[in-house]
């Protein structure tokens, strides 16, 4: 028997150019995480041998995103942006690796992931392997997460960006997940980038996280070209502009209520976090530095059974382990229910893979 449906030649090229290009540019994804996960400098080489070429295998099919047919550019789009932006990572990374260069330019080099990321996402909701991409590894053959996902997602949830541009000072970047309902309240995290950088790319340090977990995020930019560590703190009344504006909108759980960051964003968590008037429940410092000084000035009532979740790694070589271990002392004389997460494999970086951790503690579950 003749099968007499009508054929969409076109469509059918496009899913056979999907199918060809999402595998190496997740590949290449996930490698640009490792590379930023696990950069130390005096192991670059070691690490780049590792993730080995899925950007070559990306190139050789970055053509077939090109001229597409008219109708597919919703989605030929984000796949360019993201193709094209994990290319030009790794070949900032080739060239730090091949003709010499200093730690900047690995940074830089950085700076493309989230591009990609953001790019990538609006896919989640079309593309079922980019949807398993933003989702912790351990969930991604989740029958159930996969689910909630298939969904049409809550009005309004989703990334959004207030006043965040990049370039911009003093915005912020908001997740909300798909599955979102106001019938109950959502633990909140508010994720600071470290100097130098700004909110709109740090948000995507903890969007996987908190769309498997389930938890609003707010990743803000300093007013400042980094957080406001000296002198007069402009940063926090706006901390607290955005986050009264978010949860104007959205249901969040008074009790349940992060402040963390990263280097210095990870320190201004205590000089913002450990005043009297701090709205947040608990802290989670990353990679941040510490004065003694900061506990003996602080409010000894707030300190006073507050919880913090100290991370570091012990191959910092901005920030000395040491710093971290003094400052767990510090905080623990003073009163607060203090414990440090050393990470034996962890130089001056963000492990992602701690934010499931961190937020079963914010729950209470651990």
């Amino acid at each position: 028997m003749t099968d007499s449906r009508p054929s969409n030649p076109a469509g059918e090229a496009v899913v056979d150019h999907i199918v060809a290009v999402l595998p190496p540019l997740l590949q290449s994804l996930e490698a640009l995480e490792f590379i930023a996960r696990h950069f130390h400098p005096p192991a670059f080489d070691a690490i780049m041998a590792q993730v080995e070429a899925p950007d070559q295998a990306l190139q050789d099919v970055r053509v077939r995103l090109d001229d597409w047919a008219d109708g597919f550019a919703d989605v030929s789009a984000p796949l360019q942006i993201a193709s094209d932006a994990a290319l030009a990572g790794f070949a900032k990374l080739r060239a730090v690796q091949n003709e010499g260069g200093d730690i900047r330019d690995v940074f830089r080099a950085m700076r493309y992931l989230p591009r990609a990321q953001e790019a990538l996402y609006p896919l989640a909701a079309r593309l079922p392997p980019v949807s398993q991409f933003f989702l912790a590894p351990d969930m991604r053959n989740d029958a159930a997460a996969l689910a909630r996902f298939a969904k049409p997602p809550a009005p309004g949830s989703g990334v959004h960006h207030f006043d965040n541009e990049p370039g911009s000072r003093g915005g912020y970047s908001l997740y909300v997940p798909e599955d979102y309902t106001g019938e109950r309240t959502w633990p909140l995290v508010v994720a600071l980038h470290g100097g130098s950088g700004n909110g709109r790319a740090f948000l995507w340090s903890w969007l996987r996280a908190a769309r498997s977990h389930g938890a609003i995020v707010i990743s803000p930019t300093a007013t400042g070209p980094t957080w406001a560590l000296m002198g007069d703190d402009a940063d926090t009344p706006n901390l607290m502009r955005i986050l009264e504006a978010v949860r104007s909108e959205w249901s969040i759980d008074p009790a349940r209520m992060l402040l963390t960051g990263m280097s210095d964003g990870g320190t201004f968590c205590y000089v913002s976090g450990l005043e009297a008037a701090s709205p947040f429940t608990h802290l989670a410092p990353v990679a941040a530095t510490f004065h003694p000084l900061m506990a003996q000035m602080a409010d000894a009532e707030r300190l006073r059974g507050l919880p913090v979740f100290q991370v570091h790694g012990r191959l910092d070589w901005m920030f000395p382990i040491e710093v971290a271990r003094q400052a767990r002392e510090a905080l623990a004389a003073a009163g607060a229910d203090v414990s440090l997460h050393e990470i034996a494999d962890l130089s001056h970086a963000y492990p992602r893979e701690i934010n499931a951790e961190i937020l079963a503690w914010l729950r209470g579950e651990r």
